[in-house]
């Protein structure tokens, strides 16, 4: 069987480019071991010509979405799907949590307010911006605008212990972290919460609507944040295609390298 790997463009990947190489890479090897023909390459380097039997992207880019389209319709099996990239719009995210009741952020609150493109994931540091009030928080939208980003989410701060979750559906992986636990940040914006106080909450909860939320979306490898009230309630602040699994790769990649069937 061939399988193809996409490499996500380092432009998708801001701080995490080795991260994001590793989990493909380690997923390649757990399907070497099934006798797969594994082959590599980066979305902005792909050939309209290229081919598999099973494809695997954290390709992001308008093209490999159109690219992934034509594969799914010749018959490919492709993990992440063209519909789940289109999907993982941020703004389209939002939309389809407050419209299915998945527990997420209020859009008003005491505490300040986050802005987040939501045309796509994060590119820079100044793609997810903090305002401590509604006048920083007004200013911040109009440098948004002044950047050429009119599709922005805006959400209300939570306060309580941040968690980062991943998921592989149709598998029984899904994990949780504190990213304060080990200090590994992307911008640094996991400090704002604070040191994790670890509040209990219902893990089989969270799994359940996580799961819910990537079937909606139409994503198979997923990952998200997560904020813990100190009563237990949980919100979800983001959600992700195909993050890093850092903290968990090589888990995660056994869980990945079955969705290819072999």
């Amino acid at each position: 069987m061939r399988v193809l790997m996409i490499f996500r463009a380092e432009i998708y990947s801001p701080n995490c480019v080795e991260k994001d190489r590793k989990i493909l890479e380690t997923v390649g090897n757990e399907l070497l071991k099934y006798g797969a023909d594994v082959s590599y390459v980066r979305e902005d380097l792909l050939k309209d010509d290229a081919d598999a039997d099973v494809i695997f992207s954290m390709g992001r880019s308008s093209h490999i979405i159109e690219w992934l389209d034509r594969k799914e319709d010749e018959g490919r099996k492709v993990i992440n799907s063209s519909l789940g990239m289109r999907n993982s719009k941020r703004s389209i995210v939002e939309r389809i949590m407050r419209e299915n009741a998945i527990p997420t952020a209020p859009l008003e609150g005491n505490y300040g307010y986050w802005l987040k493109r939501g045309d796509g994931a994060a590119r820079q540091k100044e793609d997810v911006l903090f305002a401590e009030n509604k006048a920083e928080r007004d200013n911040i939208l109009a440098v948004f605008r002044e950047r050429g980003i009119s599709d922005v989410v805006v959400t209300a701060h939570v306060k309580g212990d941040l968690i980062k979750f991943y998921g592989v559906a149709d598998t029984p992986f899904f994990r949780c972290f504190y990213p304060t636990d080990d200090g590994d940040s992307k911008f640094g914006d996991e400090n704002r919460n604070g040191t994790a106080a670890h509040h209990c909450f219902d893990r089989a909860l969270l799994k359940e609507n996580a799961g819910r939320l990537a079937s909606m979306v139409g994503l198979q490898v997923y990952g998200g944040d997560c904020i813990v009230r100190n009563d237990g309630t949980f919100a979800i602040i983001d959600f992700n295609d195909w993050p890093s699994f850092s903290r968990c790769r090589h888990d995660a990649a056994k869980a990945i390298a079955s969705l290819a069937g072999l």
